[in-house]
């Protein structure tokens, strides 16, 4: 049985990606902050999920989860680096800075640091990494100013370690997705639901579940073939058109 260390599983694509893959027959150790939401996701799934309550920007309390990892969990195949968000929609000179840096700290810092602590164990396993970057990496609107900019960052640094480790077995891909209906846009927007479902409302967004299971389709290609990037939009959505700001 394979293991996955699922970052970010207390909500959204996270929690859908951690249903699909036990369902799928693999371990997966779950980490977030909300404990609650980890202990119900246990109660759900059983023995083969380990909830990891920490945030994952606290390095320190991510290297006491990894280190108390029960037995039947340490052997880890797989990180998906899914722990995300965006905050704000304002353009960027009305932006909050702290709103910016809780971004950066939690979309590139925290990711590449969990990256880099199991990079050996992953290499020894031969094992594989999927990062959650987006569509606003490649193509900007307003308002999405550092976020994109982070996702950018995901997927650059996707490719890069990707170049890096040619010749040990371990795959990357980065999986960037378009609108997806979870509670991203609730979140980013300091909790205003209507927001939230202004945006997908008639839209037929995609689903938590869909990139699940286009994680799990990822994970569980035969070792020799490595998706790059994968690139998803609900049929609804397209690529944003070009702004020109007239003299008045």
């Amino acid at each position: 049985m394979r293991t996955a260390l699922i970052t970010g599983v207390t909500a959204g694509i996270g929690e859908a990606a951690a249903r699909a893959f036990v369902g799928a027959g693999w371990r997966v150790i779950g980490t977030g902050r909300r404990r609650a939401r980890l202990d119900a996701l246990a109660g759900e799934l059983g023995a083969a999920f380990h909830g990891a309550a920490f945030d994952i920007r606290d390095e320190g309390a991510r290297d006491a989860a990894l280190a108390a990892l029960p037995e039947g969990f340490r052997d880890i195949d797989l990180l998906i680096n899914n722990a995300g968000l965006a905050l704000g929609t304002v353009p960027a000179q009305e932006a909050s800075l702290d709103q910016w840096k809780t971004m950066i700290d939690t979309n590139v810092t925290a990711l590449v640091s969990i990256t880099r602590t199991l990079l050996p164990a992953l290499i020894a396993r031969k094992g594989a990494i999927i990062n959650l970057a987006s569509v606003a990496g490649s193509y900007p609107y307003t308002g999405g100013n550092v976020y994109a900019g982070t996702k950018a960052f995901v997927r650059q640094f996707s490719l890069a370690i990707r170049s890096d480790l040619a010749g040990t077995g371990v795959r990357v891909t980065s999986i960037e997705p378009g609108m997806v209906e979870t509670e991203f846009t609730v979140v980013r927007t300091g909790g205003n639901q209507q927001a939230s479902d202004a945006l997908y409302g008639g839209a037929n967004p995609m689903t938590g579940a869909d990139i699940a299971n286009t994680m799990l389709w990822v994970a569980t290609l035969p070792p020799h073939l490595n998706i790059n990037t994968l690139e998803l939009m609900p049929v609804s959505q397209s690529f944003a058109g070009f702004q020109v700001a007239r003299a008045q």
